[in-house]
């Protein structure tokens, strides 16, 4: 568009465009701008602009042209048939005053402004939402201020009324006070003489009118009345240090009523004389055997202070958390006035075992049989015979190591426990353990082998514990099987069988090949029968441990045998001085079981430690008492351990300083509590007045690190029976060089312990007589001395040889040979006939007619 170009008005008639000032080329403005001040809280503000856009509005003229409409201020408006709309509001807080202050005050009826844009729309829809986040805000503040002056408010008004109360409370106890103190001086008043009633009546009322003066001066009124108006007009003073109860506004602890009646009560009875002593309360005192002056204190109810000066005056000085002895204990108890009882740190197993069942009560219960004999005679396989089983096999050496406990269940229906013993010489304690829990023995001797030496231990182990005895001759189809001399030897031990006229039953059985089992079953139960077995199933269990381990898996595993009652999922036992609550219970062939009844051998998981077998085991009410019967029975064990350490090393010492004694020291760990029993019994039998074996650890698990460094520090072996090390173990005895090693059956490690300590006996010395020699003459040589000249009579003589000089054949002197020559040579040896020329060292006192000896001193290794 140029200047030079027309344009049209509404008339038709053409309009030149042109300057509106020379020069200058510019269009009329569209947008009429202004600015705002907004007003915030807090004495904020800033500045809003506000911009009115200009539109042109056209309507048809009376000619039918178009023409733009014009208000009168200039602004373009645009004619609607509606009303005209409220301003526009564009600002935050006050928009629609802002737009007003800058329009024009007069419009045309029916003009009004255009329509809002969508941004405009968004933004006065933002300004109005700001808006009512202020108010809402303001709004809040000022709840927030009136609840926290309504929350003072209530406090200072709390704490008014608590004042006036304790101000009143205080007054009425003075009151009170004052008038005791008025009738105790009245009542003394008239215990006075008569004579001198009316002075001391006069003197008293003087004295009760000073002291109400008195009382009156020192509330600050004449007449000790509070002010009319009763309660304070003016808010207190806050006295004292302000608390964090006071500063958040919680109510002030104060004295209970019923102390403030106790107090009152008390200051009655002193003013009125009847201030005595209250009786002292005599307490019976328990007093165990240590005891700490706080513990003793308390309960005799006294100070622990007190304790401690009555000790001082005893000429004992402890503090409070010292222990005293019961002697101590109880004198003090006495001198205080109370009643002492002497208790033990046993009793805690009082009434453990609980109450014995009495004759014949109770239910038939399946007999406990025991099997017996010498090694490789048949036990186990007899039982696996009966069991239909194949335990042998498993057996390492083919001979069993661990006591076994099983429950057989006869064609008839009813049951038998068998408990098989090992029947090497080192499990003597598991045998004698056996003989002591069992009902019923039977002894298996095989046929072909007659009686042997722990075939005579299992007898005694029977008689002993008073058990009858059933004889299982076993291996009778082997050749050269002699039952009758089977007889003949137990007649030798006190065991008439029923053949040679006695009471004992005695089975010929074989094992291998099932014969006459059902004869054994059959005397069993008629043995049992006699018996009459019974016991009591309602009552908590009781029994013995066979045996424990540690299964990796698994945690402490126990082999017990229940004789009374019935254990149960769930029950807290005690064994040993372990305790633990029972997880799991498994029977022989490894079957869940949720209770076991009386002559049930079971594998109870869930104890706290492995305990030693033989220990007994019962089940008790409640943790409680366990923990306390476990803890008695470790410091008791503790204690007898230690005092048998310091006896052992006291006499060990005593040997080592006399160079009498060389001892071994060893770590044995083993799988089951059972078998180390044993290898520890074995081992301590094989130690001599010379060496001894010297136990530094025995215990049940695998070997582990710190079993390791315990060796080596001690220059230790370890011996692994049934058990191996773990990597860390075998790396720190690779690199310590600690030797370790590993057996699976029991005489084998019993004879490299017995090696080892062969070797450490010192040898044996023995004398052997070389030759005799006569001497003939003697002869004094220069810077040698005397020699003299021999001829051997017998044997010969040997350079270095020891020799004795005997005069009448007696020993004179004792020496080493020094010089042997035959004539002018120096020579190793001189053989029968020949003369020689002998020399003996420090030695010149040699005659003619002497007699010399020649021996040597050989050393003999010895074994144990």
């Amino acid at each position: 568009m140029s200047d030079t170009e027309n344009t049209e008005t509404p008339s038709g008639e053409r309009k030149r465009l042109g300057l509106k000032q020379p020069g200058r080329l510019e269009l009329k403005k569209t947008v009429m701008a202004g600015q705002v001040r907004q007003s915030f809280s807090h004495g904020r503000s800033r500045a809003v602009v506000v911009e009115v856009k200009k539109k042109r509005t056209f309507e048809r003229a009376k000619g039918g042209d178009m023409e733009e409409v014009k208000s009168s201020d200039g602004l373009l408006t645009q004619v609607l048939p509606a009303k005209p709309r409220k301003p526009v509001k564009v600002s935050a807080i006050e928009p629609a005053e802002s737009v007003e202050a800058t329009e024009p005050a007069a419009r045309p009826a029916g003009i009004v402004l255009r329509s809002l844009t969508d941004d405009e729309k968004a933004v006065r829809a933002k300004a109005l939402g700001d808006a009512r986040k202020l108010a809402e805000e303001a709004r809040r503040q000022a709840e927030e201020e009136a609840r926290h002056r309504a929350v003072d408010e209530e406090r200072m008004a709390r704490e008014h009324a608590e004042a006036d109360r304790r101000a009143a409370e205080e007054t009425a106890r003075k009151k009170a006070e004052e008038e005791a103190r008025l009738k105790a001086e009245e009542a003394a008043a008239r215990r006075l003489p008569e004579a001198a009633g009316g002075e001391d009546a006069t003197a008293g009322g003087a004295r009760q009118v000073d002291e109400e003066e008195a009382r009156r001066s020192r509330r600050g009124r004449p007449d000790g009345r509070r002010p009319a108006g009763g309660r304070r007009v003016e808010p207190r003073r806050r006295g004292g240090k302000l608390t964090i109860a006071q500063a958040l506004g919680e109510p002030e602890r104060v004295r209970s009523l019923a102390a403030v009646r106790r107090q009152r009560e008390r200051e009655k009875r002193q003013l009125a004389g009847l201030g005595e002593e209250p009786p002292k309360v005599v307490r019976e005192v328990v007093i165990p055997e240590a005891i700490t002056v706080q513990e003793l204190a308390s309960r005799m109810a006294v100070r622990g202070a007190e304790v401690v000066k009555a000790l001082m005056n005893m000429g004992q000085f402890a503090t409070i958390n010292e222990m005293v002895d019961g002697d101590t204990a109880e004198i003090l108890v006495e001198e205080f006035g109370h009643k002492s009882k002497r208790v033990s740190a046993a009793d805690v197993e009082i009434g453990l075992a609980g109450v014995p069942d009495e004759a014949g009560e109770g239910k038939p219960r399946p007999p406990i049989v025991t099997v017996m004999g010498h090694v490789d005679h048949g036990k186990t396989t007899l039982l696996d015979a009966l069991r239909e089983t194949d335990v042998v096999s498993g057996e390492a050496g083919g001979i069993t190591q661990h006591i076994g406990a099983y429950r057989v269940q006869l064609n008839s229906g009813q049951h038998i426990t068998f408990l098989d013993t090992p029947g090497h010489e080192a499990f003597t304690a598991m045998r004698a353990r056996g003989a002591g829990v069992t009902d019923i023995v039977v002894l298996v001797v095989a046929a072909d082998d007659g009686v042997m030496p722990q075939t005579v231990e299992a007898i005694k182990h029977a008689q002993a514990a008073k058990v009858p005895i059933v004889i299982a001759i076993n291996k009778i189809d082997k050749p050269g099987a002699d039952s009758g001399r089977i007889r003949q030897e137990l007649l030798k031990h006190e065991i008439v069988t029923e053949e040679v006229g006695g009471e004992t039953l005695a089975i010929e059985v074989s094992a291998t090949q099932k014969t006459n089992l059902a004869k054994l079953e059959e005397a069993i139960l008629l043995q049992a029968e006699l018996l009459d077995l019974k016991a009591n199933p309602d009552r908590p269990a009781d029994g013995v441990v066979l045996e424990a381990k540690i299964d990796p898996g698994r945690g402490p595993v126990t082999t017990l045998l229940v004789q009374r009652g019935t254990l149960r999922l769930g029950d807290t036992v005690v064994a040993g001085n372990h305790w633990g609550r029972v997880r799991a219970l498994l029977d022989d062939r490894g079957h869940s079981l949720k209770e076991a009844p009386p002559t049930t051998p079971v594998q109870v998981l869930g104890l706290g430690g492995v305990p030693e077998a033989g220990d007994e085991f019962n089940a008790v009410e409640n943790e409680r008492r366990a923990r306390e019967i476990s803890k008695f029975r470790e410091d008791r064990a503790r204690e007898t351990r230690v005092a048998g350490t310091r006896s052992t090393v006291e006499q060990m010492f005593a040997k080592i300083a006399d160079g009498g004694l060389s001892e071994l020291p060893v770590v044995v760990k083993g799988d089951v509590q059972g078998s180390v029993e044993a290898i520890v019994s074995s081992l301590i039998k094989l130690g001599t007045d010379e060496v001894a074996v010297r136990m530094l650890l025995a215990g049940v698990g695998g070997i582990t690190e710190s079993d390791v460094t315990l060796a080596r520090a001690s220059n230790a072996v370890i011996f692994g029976f049934n058990v191996r090390a773990n990597k860390q173990a075998r790396d720190l005895a690779q690199q310590a060089n600690v030797e370790t090693r590993y057996y699976s059956v029991i005489y084998e490690l019993i004879d490299d312990v017995k090696s080892l300590l062969s070797g450490l006996l010192a040898p044996e010395q023995r004398e052997k007589v070389l030759g005799r020699a006569e001497i003939l003459e003697v002869f004094s040589v220069s810077k040698v001395g005397k020699i003299a000249g021999c001829r051997m009579s017998e044997g010969l003589a040997r350079r270095g040889a020891r020799v004795r000089l005997l005069r009448d054949d007696v020993i004179v002197h004792e020496s080493t040979l020094g010089t042997l020559r035959r004539f002018k040579d120096d020579v190793k040896e001189v053989k029968d006939g020949l003369e020689c020329g002998v020399g003996l060292e420090n030695y010149q006192d040699i005659q003619p007619g002497d007699t010399l000896e020649f021996y040597e001193i050989e050393e003999i290794a010895r074994t144990i």
